[in-house]
């Protein structure tokens, strides 16, 4: 069955229209959204699944326009990097045109972003893990000798993703409240090239590791349909 992005079957439930229209929506006015409104993003994150259901996750949320103010020009510093490296040209597959106008809401959101309403940090501490000698010794018997030399040498970005895994559903889930709320979101990671100076601007704690920027507000102008690869040019089944 094939999903047309902008026109939905009719039978489909109410959330794929949301998803099909939940474009990155850049430009926000500068209203305020009302406290509750933001605590049921909150929620819906809440209610994203978690990794062994640790539910180790914590959201910072900025609505102060004093604070948004100090957070402005690392915006900007990040923006600037990023449109200067990966951001220089648009990706394959997007024409000149369609990328110009995503650059120009990228800087309208920089050169605005002291008057963004909104914006939401998601955070995740990972417990440390101390297994045993005997359970170390069964996970070797499990894998096997080449898999666990292979684990070992890709521990860092396993643990990242297991992180991330337990972090990201949630990020989804605000974004979808966002949509079906009427609200504006997208979710950025280019803190990251400043994250120790994010951190210390809303004094999260060191050994917390952020993972995403959510700038939230209504939108200046309206949600359309998205525009995605097919689905059959994306699809294996039964391996690749």
């Amino acid at each position: 069955m094939s999903i047309d992005a902008g026109n939905p079957a009719p039978s489909q439930p109410p959330l794929f229209d949301t998803m099909a229209t939940m474009r990155a929506m850049r430009r926000l006015k500068p209203d305020p959204v009302p406290d509750a409104l933001l605590e049921q993003l909150i929620q819906a994150a809440v209610w994203g699944p978690s990794g062994g259901n640790m539910q180790r996750y914590e959201y910072v949320l900025v609505t102060d326009r004093a604070v948004m103010q100090r957070l402005a020009p690392l915006w900007k510093r990040c923006v600037d990097a990023y449109l200067a490296t990966t951001g220089k040209h648009g990706p394959e597959g997007m024409d000149e045109a369609a990328y110009g106008r995503m650059v120009a809401a990228i800087e309208y959101q920089r050169d605005h972003f002291a008057q963004t309403p909104a914006l939401v940090i998601p955070c995740y501490r990972m417990p440390a893990q101390a297994p045993d000698e005997d359970g170390l010794r069964r996970s070797a018997e499990a894998l096997g000798e080449s898999a666990s030399a292979q684990l070992a040498r890709i521990q860092e970005r396993f643990a990242a993703l297991a992180e991330g895994s337990c972090v990201y559903p949630g990020v989804q889930n605000l974004l979808l409240a966002a949509r079906g709320l009427g609200l504006a979101a997208n979710i950025t990671i280019w803190h990251l090239m400043l994250e120790a100076e994010w951190k210390q601007a809303l004094s999260i704690p060191e050994d917390m590791h952020t993972f995403a920027a959510i700038p939230v507000g209504w939108p200046r102008g309206t949600f359309g349909p998205v525009r995605r690869r097919p689905v059959a040019e994306v699809l294996h089944r039964d391996g690749w």
